[in-house]
């Protein structure tokens, strides 16, 4: 008899369901064991004191990162006052030391944290990779957190739930914290982007009928599909289809639909093309409905998809348990970021409760080896990638195309709301007190977009070189 039904065993119920007893499918019962299987070999690797090494170093030079967005200005600094000083100065204003001593307590010494018991959102996309694995490689426990990772429908309802607080935090496109602090679309309440889940990872996938009409130029009419208003594929799509020439607003329809109808929309022909998260654009080409024109790293290389945060006022009531929570991210983001997890990682997040995608489509995501739809397979290994570092110049990119389009009016403070809702921290205010040289120096990183670099520190002129934009 096969694994999943006994008819003949009179010792058995005859249960026309997978002999496990769980109401389930024979290939989500191959899913789960493989699942399982994955995350206990990833917590193995997890548990070596090689990684272990590897995520402590991988955290500390992500916080120090924050410093120093500009290499040859870290170099300065370190030349002039010397790594010993430069460590006592940055570890009196980076909590490094004592987030990890915190951590190795936090499991052990009641009380520690403020609050133990957390809901946190997620949208099915691979970009929350590192927000849901953490759940079933036990790293959000080891900080002593007993944290439900609770999949969510559509983003308007992650930001209603946080607004509400009925998360505690959650998954978010990485311009919503931005658009929720401002009271764009909502009422204003202040949030914060703890770290970025997700580099590169999406894509503009095309209905199959138009694989022989690749030039942008020729897309009037078409209709595309974008997740939410407040995201970087609205930005990055409407950025596109601006420099081939096309107005987003009046020479296409921006259609705002839920990730997971993406590939239904484009299978019934409802829209032409989506520019939206993975494994969505994977899917389609699996479904044989659509194909990958374009990668958004061909686009933006390392640009920012979604991010983890929560609110102010969380963050205020509960500085341990946050503390807590984002090294449990981090840590998982050191897991993902390294390409031998990979495979792993995907049969661990392919499960119903997780993803609920063939293992196979995350894999070729995550690997950055897939099919293209077109008949040629593609070995891109930065697809997808895991930096978590929230550089608030992105923000501020994010901030002048909002401007751009309409969705904020009149004068704009952007490096004031990046600093406040892109949490790196306050240290270069700290380190100026301190007397540090590089205080005072540049603190936001350039960006190359299409070819076109993005200077943080002159948005206003950026913004003003833009030919096609909304009226003011």
């Amino acid at each position: 008899m096969s694994d999943f039904f006994d008819p003949y065993n009179a010792d058995r119920p005859l249960m026309m369901k997978c002999s496990c007893g769980r109401e389930h499918t024979v290939a989500d019962h191959h899913a789960e064991v493989a699942a399982d299987s994955a995350a206990i070999e990833l917590r193995r690797r997890s548990e070596t004191a090689e990684f272990e090494a590897y995520s402590n170093e991988f955290i500390e030079a992500t916080l120090v990162k924050a410093l120093f967005p500009q290499d040859e200005m870290r170099r300065r600094f370190l030349r002039a006052v010397g790594k010993g000083t430069a460590m006592a100065a940055i570890a009196s204003v980076l909590p490094v030391t004592s987030l990890q001593a915190l951590a190795q307590e936090a499991g052990t010494k009641k009380g520690t944290l403020e609050k133990t018991n957390l809901k946190v959102g997620f949208i099915p996309i691979t970009c929350a990779t590192p927000l849901i694995m953490a759940h079933p490689l036990g790293f959000y426990s080891k900080q002593g957190l007993n944290v439900e990772v609770t999949k969510t429908a559509g983003w308007a309802l992650v930001r209603d739930k946080m607004i509400n607080k009925e998360y505690d935090a959650s998954h978010f496109l990485s311009p919503m914290p931005l658009a929720i602090s401002l009271g764009l679309g909502s009422n204003a309440t202040p949030m914060n982007v703890a770290t970025i889940q997700n580099i590169n990872g999406q894509a503009i996938t095309l209905s199959l009928k138009h694989k022989d009409n690749r030039d942008p130029k020729n897309w009037k009419g078409f209709k595309f599909g974008i997740p939410f208003d407040y995201s970087i594929h609205n930005f990055l799509l409407r950025y596109y289809l601006a420099e081939a020439g096309l107005n987003p607003d009046t020479d296409v329809q921006l259609r705002v639909i839920p990730p997971a109808e993406m590939v239904a929309n484009l299978r019934a022909g409802n829209i032409d093309g989506f520019l939206g998260p993975d494994p969505f654009n994977q899917r389609a080409v699996f479904d044989e409905v659509g194909f990958i024109h374009v990668l958004t790293k061909d686009l933006w290389n390392g640009h920012p998809c979604c991010a983890f945060g929560t609110s102010t006022e969380f963050i205020q009531k509960n500085p341990n348990t946050f503390a807590a929570l984002y090294r449990a991210v981090l840590t998982s983001a050191a897991m993902a970021r390294d390409p031998k997890n990979r495979e792993l990682i995907a049969k661990v997040i392919a499960p119903s409760q997780y993803l609920n995608q063939p293992e196979a489509v995350l894999t070729q995501v995550l690997t950055g080896r897939f099919a293209d739809g077109l008949g040629k397979i593609q070995t891109v290994p930065d697809r997808a990638d895991f930096d978590p570092m929230p550089w608030q110049s992105m923000a501020v990119w994010m901030l002048t195309q909002m401007q751009r389009w309409g969705y904020i009016k009149g004068e704009v403070n952007y490096q004031q709301i990046a600093e406040k809702v892109f949490l790196i921290t306050d240290a270069r205010k700290h380190m100026k007190e301190l007397g540090q040289p590089f205080a005072a120096g540049p603190g936001y990183a350039k960006h190359t977009i299409m070819g076109k670099v993005f200077d943080p520190a002159k948005p206003a002129e950026y913004l003003k070189s833009f030919a096609i934009q909304k009226a003011a």
